[in-house]
Parts: C-alpha cells; structure tokens; sequence
C-alpha cells in the first residue's frame, strides 16, 4: 500500500550488520535464500513499500558479499559500514550517519526477518502517526517468550522492554515480546541514540534503551501487535531457515491455491516467490518451480519434475523431467526422465520423451524426439520424428556444430547425425546410418556397412559355451526338419 498520500517516512534502516555465526557459513546470513531469493531481498522489498525518501542497509561482517549482492538487486540503496559489532544501538548510529539531518519518521528494520511484509510496517507506521507517538514498536504473542524481551505497558502505552535476565517472576510471565521493527522521531532516535551507554553485561549499545529515552523526555511509546507472530521470526541458524523457508513456500502455494491452481501435495512441492502460475495449472507430487518459470493454464508439471526459469505453454504436461532455460509449447509433452538443457524449444504439441536430452535445440511444432536420444544444437523440423537411440554428434573435441533435420522428416533407430550437417525436409534416414552429408528432399539416406553372416563362426570360435550349445542344437532341429521334408 502506497503512503505517499499521508506522507513519506524520512527513512529506513536495516539492520543487516550481524556475522551470523551460528549459520557456520562462509556466505553472509542475509544472503541466504529462501523460495528462491536472500532474505535481505524480502527486507529491501518490505521497506520499500513504504517509499521512504531514503532506504539504508547497515553492513559489517562479509560486507563485500552483501554490498554486491545488493548492487545487484537493489543499487538505489545506500549502504552504511558498522565498523565493529556493538549493538544494534551502534547500527542504527551507523545508517543515520550516512543520512546527515533528517525531521520525520525513522523506520528500523532488520535484514533477518523475511516473512515480514510491507504492509505490515505500513500499519505500524499509520498507527505510530494516529497516535502521536515519538516511538512506535511492533511486538507479538508467543507462547513461550523465554529469551525476549518483555513488553511492559501502561495504561494502553509502552513503559519499558524488560530483557529475560532482568525479569521479575511476574514480568516473566509477560507473552507480549519485541519484534524489534520500530518507527522513531528522527530527533528522539538521534537524541536517544547519543544518549546510550555501554555500561551493560554485553558492552553494546542497545536501541531498546531509546524507548526508555524517549520515555523519559515525556514521549508517548505505542505498541502495534503482530497478529502474525511468524512475520517477526529472525533467522540465525540452519534449523531456523529451513522453518521459515517451509512457512514461506505454505504462504506461496495457499496463494497460488486460491489463485486456482491445484497442487496435489503441498508437502513435496516447492514454487518460488518469483513464479508465474495460471489458473487450472496442476503441480503433482515432487514438485519444483524455480527462478522465472511460467506456467500457463491447464498445464500439468510433475511428479518428480525440477524446472529452473522454464516457460512451459497451456496444456502442456511434463513428467519427471529436468529442465533450465528452456521453453515447452502449448499441449507439449515431456518425460518422463527428460533432461532439457539450456536453448531448448519445445513447439506446439511436440514431444521429448523418455531418457532424451537435449540443448540449445529448437524442435518444431508436432515434433518428436520421443526415445533415448541426445539432441544438442540442432533444428528439428514441424512433424518430424526421431527414432530411439539416435545421436546427435555436435563435438568433434573443439568445436560445436549444428545439424538441421527438415519438415517430416523420419530419422531411423540408432542413427548418428555428424554435425554440420544439413537434412532436408521429406527425408528418410534407415536405422543404423551414420550421416556425414547434407540429404537433399524426398531421399533415403542409407549409411552403414553391409551385412555379413559368418557360417560355423560360433562353433570354432566360442566352442563349449552356452551359445554354442545353442546353436548347435538349432541347427540339429533344422536338419531334422529338412529330413522329415
């Protein structure tokens, strides 16, 4: 939801600073993925819902890890150095340096919380401005509040966050906690934040004690409670992205699901949040979309099947299949066991079939590449057939070449095809044949040595073995045969 017609927040901050060291990884926790993206991709995203004039990310531990990644998928966002871990006091320090003088609202969020959404902090920061607060925080419920900070309020306000450690029994029993998102008075953030004190157990500057700050010089602290307590959820270790990663892809495919789309087994499908889906669609069990993979109406993708920045067309069905970079016609069928490597076109109501792969292959509309075959930079014509088994030689140790197979044409069992080489349409090539030059239209192209039969070859050769019984006893049955004749 837009805010510009009740005015724009003067900034946001995210936190984003932290080593994450219980992630035990050489990447930097908020660069990790879920459904497809970084988690500080869904914090860029939520915060620029609010269309702040200015948008800050706070990096420190793998700064150069973040900074590019965030060049990349954000570079209108300025970027503040925390030099040293103290605080998340210091943090907020570090991006309103980079800021200069700001009147307005500060909005602080954190780059470890993905499920948080833009509207979210959009009602936060509505009833921060309805109630006339100099600080507004986002708390929850949770059942068991052990290790966060407890909320303690006064006559509707918020007094004071009281830290696990501090607690008193009664206080303990507080299940309104922290969320630690925040809208702050850009002057009581600065006053408060020049205002804190180390002086603590962990010897870090804490932007909880800006509420007690603002508290003191008479401001009123609000509360908004999330009723979605997942949306507050930090990552900090395998066990905790794998949850929230699970919750996301729910999210997504109950969207999906009332968007019309059937998903059989929400358990074993995964879509990205970067997915396109249309109505009728029908996900089977085993499942995954992925990247910018579009899939339009009544398709039916699975089981069994991965596709990693696939457009697949309507009506299409692609069974326990592999495929990146490619594109798949309206009515298609593909698998199963299908390998579809980047550059691959399916055309309308073509088929790649079982145990083929194929790359950078554009196949015509009502073509077929329907048994054990590779199929790599070639051009298959409209309506014609590839035979089980055939090959398509694109390498020869150097270079890749292409081979074009034309309009109806038929490519027999087990044949190979030495690229660059050219069949025309209308063309028969006999099984076994290894094509080494162009075939013009309407030919047969026959290329294998002729056949041989050795008489007596087994018995001298392979005396004493099975198939020399064998072929002694057949001919024994033919001679008699004769006789009887």
């Amino acid at each position: 939801m837009s805010t510009t017609d009740q005015g724009r927040v003067a900034a946001v901050v995210i936190m984003a600073a932290g080593a994450g060291t219980r992630m035990k990884s050489a990447t930097a926790k908020v660069l990790h993925p879920l459904a497809g993206r970084s988690m500080l991709s869904y914090a860029v995203d939520a915060a620029s819902a609010l269309e702040p004039e200015h948008l800050v990310v706070v990096i420190g531990h793998q700064r150069e890890q973040v900074q590019a990644h965030l060049d990349e998928i954000a570079p209108q966002v300025i970027t503040a150095v925390q030099e040293q871990p103290r605080g998340t006091g210091d943090a907020v320090r570090s991006g309103l340096a980079a800021l200069g003088e700001l009147t307005g609202e500060v909005v602080v969020t954190s780059g470890d919380v993905p499920l948080l959404t833009g509207e979210t902090l959009w009602e936060l920061v509505r009833a921060h401005r309805a109630e006339g607060n100099t600080a507004t925080l986002l708390t929850t419920i949770v059942d068991d509040p052990t290790g966060y900070g407890r909320i303690v309020r006064e006559a509707g306000e918020v007094a004071r966050i009281v830290e696990q450690r501090d607690a008193s029994d009664d206080e303990r029993q507080i299940t309104e906690i922290n969320a630690g998102i925040y809208v702050f008075d850009a002057e009581t953030l600065r006053a408060g934040i020049a205002a804190l004190s180390t002086d603590n157990a962990q010897g870090e500057l804490y932007l909880t004690d800006v509420i007690a700050f603002a508290r003191s010089r008479a401001g009123r602290v609000g509360g908004t409670v999330l009723t979605d307590s997942l949306q507050a959820e930090g990552v900090n270790d395998r066990v905790q992205l794998a949850t929230l990663s699970a919750e996301l892809n729910r999210r997504i495919l109950r969207r999906w699901m009332i968007e019309g789309v059937t998903v059989l087994d929400p358990a074993t499908t995964w879509v990205h949040d970067s997915v396109d889906l249309a109505a009728d669609v029908t996900l089977l069990p085993g499942t995954s979309l992925e990247g910018a993979t579009s899939v339009a109406t009544g398709a039916v993708i699975g089981p069994d099947t991965t596709l990693i920045d696939v457009e697949v067309g309507a009506s299409a069905h692609v069974v326990r299949t592999h495929a990146t970079l490619a594109v798949i016609g309206e009515g298609a069928e593909v698998g199963p066991f299908s390998y579809l490597r980047p550059g691959t076109q399916l055309g309308v109501k073509g088929k790649i079939g079982a145990f083929v792969e194929t790359k950078n292959a554009e196949i015509g509309d009502g073509a077929k590449v329907p048994h054990l075959t590779y199929c790599g930079d070639a051009t298959v014509g409209e309506g014609a057939n590839i035979g089980a088994g055939t090959i398509f030689a694109n390498y020869d140790g150097v270079h890749k070449s292409h081979t074009t197979v034309g309009k109806g044409s038929f490519v027999g069992s087990d044949s190979v095809l030495v690229a660059p080489v050219e069949i025309a349409d209308g063309v028969y090539v006999a099984a076994g044949s290894t094509i080494t030059s162009a075939v013009g239209p309407g030919e047969l192209a026959v290329a294998r040595g002729q056949q041989r039969n050795i008489r007596g070859w087994v018995a001298r050769k392979r005396p004493g073995t099975r198939t020399a019984a064998a072929a002694e006893a057949a001919l024994e049955q033919a001679t008699g045969q004769e006789r009887d004749q």
